[in-house]
């Protein structure tokens, strides 16, 4: 940095910020608890190896991802981003079961609804609507392999739907 005000780096380190200063464009002085975050969870030297290793225009996102990491680790400091990543991740397998059950649910109203039954044929032949909802009901019965949307479904209409 080199100016008035050393970078949040080398404010925290207490030595003299240098215009070459590796920290200074990626921990600018107004935001010190970025890099103190950044240098408990890595170490100073370590995050100094890692920025020198790496093309410039790389840098940034770097510091952006050890920042994040650095967080992750004080919230979770067995798991760290990995935590919230599977916690994510479990959460859009729920829902997805979710979304399969309540299609299910909507195709078996749908269904219910319909005057009369016509053999899967007559049905691809002359309404391409029940021709999709056959293709959904079909990619709802074969979604994933969890028995619980198999046994969501079975509750749905009511009989068992693995012979």
């Amino acid at each position: 940095m080199g100016g008035n005000s050393p970078c949040a780096s080398c404010k925290l380190l207490r030595r003299r910020c240098t215009k070459d200063c590796t920290f200074a464009p990626y921990f600018p002085s107004d935001d010190p608890q970025k890099f103190a975050i950044v240098h408990k969870v890595f170490g100073a030297s370590n995050v100094s190896k890692m920025l020198q290793e790496l093309p410039v225009h790389q840098r940034a996102d770097a510091v952006s991802s050890l920042v994040y990491e650095a967080n992750a680790r004080v919230r979770d400091p067995v798991y760290g981003c990995v935590g919230a990543i599977s916690y994510l991740q479990n959460q859009v397998s729920e829902l997805q079961m979710q979304l399969a059950v309540a299609q299910a649910e909507v195709l078996c109203i749908q269904m219910q609804h319909e005057p009369t039954v016509m053999p899967i044929q007559q049905i691809m032949d002359s309404d391409h609507k029940s021709y999709f909802l056959h293709n959904e009901l079909h990619q709802f019965l074969n979604f994933g392999s969890s028995s619980n949307v198999i046994h969501d479904i079975e509750n749905i209409f009511g009989h068992d739907m693995v012979s």
